[in-house]
C-alpha cells in the first residue's frame, strides 16, 4: 500500500527504518548508563537522560497514535510536569519521570509505540492526512511532514544525549 521510494523500497518502510534506528540510539544511550546516571542532569536546562526517554515516548505518540490516526491516548503530555498546555507562551515546564518509573519500562512501551508507527507506516501512504479530532484541528498535516518532524526530533536529541554521555562516562 506504500509508493517505493527512489531505491525501490517501500517507502514507509524506509522511514520506518530511520526511526527504528535512532529510537534505539536512544534506548542504549540510556540503557547503558548507570541508574544514578540516568537520573542526574549534566546541563543547564536540568533534564536528565531517563526524562529524555520518556520524552521521546510521548512525542512519537502525540505525533502518530493521537496525531496521525487521531487516537485518543491517556496522556499526551505526560512527559511534563505542567497541568497545562506545556507549549502556552509564558509557560515554563520540564520533563519529569516518577522516582518508580525505570528506563527498562520506558524503553519497552518506547519500543511499543514503534511498533505502532512501523504499522501506520506501512499501511498508509506518504501522502495521506492526519485523521481529525485528535491532535490536529482543521489543517492536519501528510504523513510524511510527521514522518519529517518526528525524525528531526529524535536526530537532535539523539545528538543531544551523545554528549550527556560523553560527559558522563568520560
Amino acid at each position: 500500500m506504500t509508493e517505493p521510494d527512489q531505491h525501490g523500497a517501500p517507502a514507509g518502510q524506509r522511514w520506518a527504518a530511520y526511526l527504528d534506528w535512532l529510537r534505539e540510539e536512544i534506548i542504549v544511550g540510556v540503557s547503558a548508563l548507570p541508574e544514578d546516571e540516568q537520573r542526574r542532569t549534566r546541563l543547564p536546562s536540568g533534564w536528565t537522560p531517563i526524562e529524555l526517554l520518556s520524552h521521546v515516548l510521548h512525542m512519537e505518540q502525540r505525533w502518530f497514535v493521537w496525531g496521525f490516526l487521531g487516537e485518543q491516548v491517556d496522556d499526551p503530555w505526560g512527559d511534563w510536569d505542567v497541568a497545562v498546555d506545556p507549549w502556552v507562551e509564558g509557560v515554563e515546564g520540564r520533563w519529569s519521570v516518577p522516582d518508580d518509573v525505570t528506563a527498562e519500562a520506558l524503553a519497552r512501551e518506547l519500543r511499543a509505540i514503534g511498533d505502532r508507527t512501523r504499522h501506520v507506516l506501512t499501511t498508509h501512504l506518504l501522502d495521506d492526512t492526519a485523521a481529525l479530532g485528535g491532535r490536529f484541528g482543521q489543517d492536519p498535516p501528510t504523513l510524511e511532514w510527521i514522518c519529517f518532524h518526528v525524525l528531526a526530533e529524535y536526530a537532535r536529541h539523539a545528538g543531544h544525549l551523545d554528549i550527556v554521555v560523553e560527559v558522563a562516562t568520560g
